[in-house]
């Protein structure tokens, strides 16, 4: 029987980015389980604001009332995910051909539900650090925090059961 092995990112993942440089400098990522990106953000000045942006994702992606189909000046065509207020959530890349674009919104709406968030924003102000895990919970955050652990001491105990 051959055995397959699935990790976190199999369903698409959320990759949570900061850039230092900006006055809004977080930003996040939505990608397929291929590592490619398929819709991204606009910046945020928080890093709470962000992920509410994640979350705006994962309510609104699979409804396919939610997608702008759009042609760029160049005539290529991207899409915008836009929440039930009309405000934009996240914005493709550009793709030669409607198909194509359509076949990455149907990428949106399969991987934008995702729990994964890969969180790349530093430690800074008590962030979790460079590439935790995030889990989004259906009614909270869940966070997968690195374990801090040192050394025990020796025991006079050690080796006693051994």
């Amino acid at each position: 029987m051959q055995g397959y092995i699935l990790n976190k990112y199999a369903e698409g993942y959320f990759v949570l980015i900061k850039n230092k440089k900006l006055d809004q400098p977080y930003h996040w990522v939505l990608k397929a389980p291929n590592h490619e990106v398929i819709l991204k953000s606009e910046n945020y000045a928080s890093k709470h604001g962000a992920l509410n942006g994640i979350e705006s994702t994962q309510k609104h992606c699979p409804f396919d009332e939610n997608y702008q189909r759009l042609e760029a000046s160049d005539g290529n065509h991207y899409f915008n995910l836009r929440a039930k207020n009309h405000e934009i959530i996240g914005t493709s890349e550009t793709y030669t051909t409607k198909a194509m674009r359509d076949h990455g919104i149907e990428a949106v709406k399969n991987y934008g539900i995702t729990p994964y968030i890969k969180d790349e924003t530093g430690s800074d102000n008590g962030d979790v650090g460079l590439g935790a895990t995030l889990v989004l919970g259906s009614e909270s955050h869940v966070e997968e925090k690195p374990v801090v652990t040192k050394k025990p001491e020796k025991s006079d105990l050690a080796g006693r059961y051994a």
